[in-house]
């Protein structure tokens, strides 16, 4: 199965060694579920990530080597078309473009209602949690 983590799932799974987020994030490159990634998409977790570090459980060595890793036991997708615009968010689309162009299953979310109509693209959006129950995780 090969999922997208949205930029807030990574933030909340940086911020808390607790809860589905942080779970989640340890299970990438266990073969439990395949992480997409793309260059905009690592381009903005570094973004809001650097922004919010004095926020974060890591230090910015840390952070660096999360991201790293990140892109080296992930599906690096390049992008060969475009959705645009599907949600109402561009941030969202960039998302949403990934999920489909790596044969996406799901998007990992909190924002589930800013996701409201990607199952027409063959992309189901779920929270940290029902996702982890979904492959048989536990917290």
């Amino acid at each position: 199965m090969r999922v997208v983590l949205d930029t807030n799932v990574v933030v909340a799974a940086l911020r808390s060694s607790r809860g589905a987020s942080h779970r989640l994030l340890r299970l990438v490159g266990t073969g439990r579920f395949e992480l997409a990634l793309s260059v905009p998409l690592v381009f903005e977790y570094e973004d809001v990530l650097t922004r919010l570090l004095p926020e974060l459980a890591v230090k910015q060595e840390d952070l660096d080597a999360v991201l790293d890793y990140l892109c080296s036991v992930a599906v690096l997708q390049s992008i060969h078309y475009l959705w645009r615009p599907f949600l109402k968010d561009p941030k969202d689309d960039m998302v949403l473009e990934l999920a489909v162009n790596a044969g996406c299953s799901h998007v990992v979310t909190f924002n589930l209602k800013d996701f409201r109509g990607s199952q027409e693209l063959g992309v189901q959006a779920v929270p940290p949690r029902a996702f982890l129950e979904l492959i048989g995780g536990t917290l």
